[in-house]
């Protein structure tokens, strides 16, 4: 079962994602129902009756954000950004001095996203993490996983998007994007908290190894294709790009991420500013949100709470990969 939404534990909730060895093994998606087109799914898609919640500090979350930018989403779809900064009550609505502001929950005066999970399973134990897909007519998630997610906004919503041309999943591709996915997700996307996260020398170690080995792998498929699967950009890169546009502000130093950073890398870090400088990927990034997330949410790592000012990136430089 896929578990991709986030994005890390709490300290309350930190022994309950940590195996024996120190590992950290990520909880699974508890909410799993689909929008569909055809509204066979007992959810179909319709203007103005989902919301998304979610926060642009977390990677998974920032997937389904930067999805319904491009597909043209913004009338269909409501959006509302959770406080970068989580303690213990978890993800939460408030006016705070992040750049842009947490916002208020427009649609019920929540002060917390734990309280939709509330209104939707009351005997919901889990981590309440992000995305949250909300439907308004039933007072219920539809679903919490971003994988899934940002396949309903890839298709589902076509009949009322701006972009309905654009598809991050084409059917001669999905072998090819199935398979990157699998190999990224486990040592890339979710390598950096397993690094980070790791209570034991050798659960570091392991993870770092693997962590490093895939993204010398991609640096290598890079040199002779301008995106993951070809001259085409995929699904596979936009999930990829929520890891790497966050490795060197945060990852490197925060999860101990350090063998390397992104922007030594000869085709990577091209390929990343490549991505980053498509038309409204920019937009829905927030280094300040990232930063003001992962280095104050996480005691058991930062202690201190002390936000670094660098490092100093220019996002704008020409990636010469046209």
């Amino acid at each position: 079962m896929s578990n991709e939404s986030g994005g890390s534990p709490s300290a309350a909730s930190w022994s309950r994602e940590m195996s024996p060895r120190g590992e950290f093994a990520r909880q699974n998606s508890a909410f799993r129902d689909r929008v569909t087109a055809d509204g066979s799914s007992g959810f179909p898609a319709e203007a103005g009756r989902y919301h998304l919640y979610a926060s642009l500090a977390c990677p998974w979350a920032s997937r389904a954000v930067l999805y319904r930018r491009l597909k043209g989403l913004e009338d269909v779809i409501g959006l509302t950004i959770v406080d970068p900064y989580r303690d213990d009550d978890g993800w939460a609505f408030r006016a705070g001095e992040s750049q842009p502001p947490g916002e208020a929950d427009p649609l019920h005066g929540w002060s917390f996203l734990s309280e939709a999970y509330r209104a939707t399973d009351p005997e919901f134990d889990g981590r309440v993490t992000v995305p949250v897909l909300w439907d308004t007519k039933t007072g219920r998630i539809v679903n919490n996983e971003s994988s899934e997610v940002i396949r309903m906004l890839n298709t589902e919503f076509d009949a009322l998007a701006k972009h309905p041309e654009l598809d991050f999943y084409p059917a001669d591709l999905r072998d090819q994007i199935d398979a990157l996915n699998d190999r990224i997700y486990p040592a890339i996307n979710n390598g950096v908290y397993r690094s980070g996260f790791a209570t034991s020398q050798e659960a570091y170690d392991e993870a770092v190894t693997d962590l490093f080995a895939a993204l010398d792998e991609l640096d290598e498929r890079l040199s002779s294709r301008r995106y993951l699967t070809g001259d085409r950009i995929t699904e596979a890169d936009w999930r990829l790009l929520m890891t790497l546009v966050r490795f060197d502000p945060v990852y490197v130093g925060h999860f101990k991420c350090n063998l390397r950073r992104i922007a030594d890398y000869e085709h990577l870090w091209p390929y990343t500013r490549d991505l980053y400088q498509q038309p409204g990927v920019a937009e829905t990034v927030s280094f300040d949100h990232i930063k003001r997330h992962y280095y104050t949410t996480h005691p058991g790592i930062n202690p201190t709470r002390i936000i670094p000012q660098g490092p100093i990136i220019d996002w704008d430089e020409p990636h010469g990969r046209g």
